[in-house]
């Protein structure tokens, strides 16, 4: 991703769930977290895992029962408690479509 002030390429682990091609992402303070407003000014990065990489679109996801869903999902793989430990304001989410 490309940081939208500094314009520099910023890489960042995050947490995710992968399921039927689609990549979802949760981020952590919601529509504050500074790479998610980084992907409102330029939807293009990079995801790369197990020595791969992939140029994507990402989609960014302002609808609360979409949102919730994607929660569910983080809750589901990661546990209630982790979720509510590490997210403090869940009202975005990401798709990636790989």
């Amino acid at each position: 991703m490309t940081g939208r002030k500094s314009g520099r390429r910023i890489t960042l682990p995050v947490w995710f769930v992968y399921e039927n091609k689609k990549l979802c992402l949760l981020p952590v303070s919601g529509s504050n977290t500074q790479w998610y407003r980084n992907l409102i000014a330029n939807p293009s990065l990079d995801v790369s895992a197990k020595g791969r990489e992939l140029s994507v679109k990402a989609t960014l996801i302002s609808d609360s029962r979409k949102v919730n869903e994607v929660v569910e999902e983080f809750r589901s793989k990661y546990g209630a408690g982790e979720i509510k430990k590490y997210y403090s304001k869940m009202d975005v989410a990401v798709e990636i479509f790989a």
